[in-house]
């Protein structure tokens, strides 16, 4: 579940917004448990840091409603090195959310970061993005001569690389169909020498 997801007003003529006022996220965890119907929310994620709003504020506010019972773990999402430390000095960090994927790669000194700290990375767009994830092998050459020893897709071995980084890695693939839902769940147990690895590493 996301705390803070960016929000769409109608004063910015529909475009999202970021919120991460502490009274903000107060409000939207209490919406989130009354349509939930539950009384405390597993996983609460911080979706984006808040340039208007000192970080540990908004990371003060959900450190509060997991002491009062209401989320029982905080994530944090699209935050850096730096962020993740400063918000471990105010709570518990679960999870960090960041893109990464073939085509965006700069989150790796976050997922180092995480595996060092035993705190599941959850690399969002893990395929390239919307639009992108098709084409993965046509755009990244090395993943689909992978794919082709293998028998598999470049997908497939794109989110097997990317779980073969860290055993706290968690990627998040969208789908809109079940083969393609088939289709990354079989990444799980696709076993990429290191060699192979280390080629798409460099790619």
């Amino acid at each position: 579940m996301g705390a803070t997801r960016a929000r769409l007003q109608e004063a910015t003529g529909g475009r999202w917004e970021v919120d991460g006022r502490p009274e903000h996220l107060r409000q939207a965890c209490e919406a989130s448990l009354r349509a939930l119907g539950v009384e405390a929310i597993g996983l609460y994620q911080l979706h984006r840091p808040d340039p208007k709003v000192p970080f540990a504020e908004s990371v003060g506010a959900l450190a509060e409603l997991k002491a009062a019972g209401k989320v029982r773990l905080v994530g944090l999402s699209n935050v850096s090195v730096d962020q993740i430390n400063q918000a471990r000095q105010l709570v518990e960090v679960a999870s960090v959310q960041n893109e990464f994927s073939p085509r965006f790669r700069r989150s790796e000194g976050e997922l180092v970061f995480c595996a060092a700290q035993r705190i599941a990375f959850l690399p969002w767009s893990p395929l390239g993005g919307i639009g992108r994830g098709r084409d993965l092998g046509g755009r990244h050459r090395a993943f689909a001569e992978v794919a082709d020893a293998h028998g598999v897709s470049p997908q497939q071995v794109a989110l097997a690389w990317e779980l073969a980084k860290a055993p706290v890695v968690i990627p998040i693939p969208g789908a809109s169909r079940p083969e393609t839902i088939t289709d990354s769940l079989a990444a799980a147990g696709l076993r990429l020498s290191d060699d192979e690895l280390s080629r798409l590493d460099r790619v």
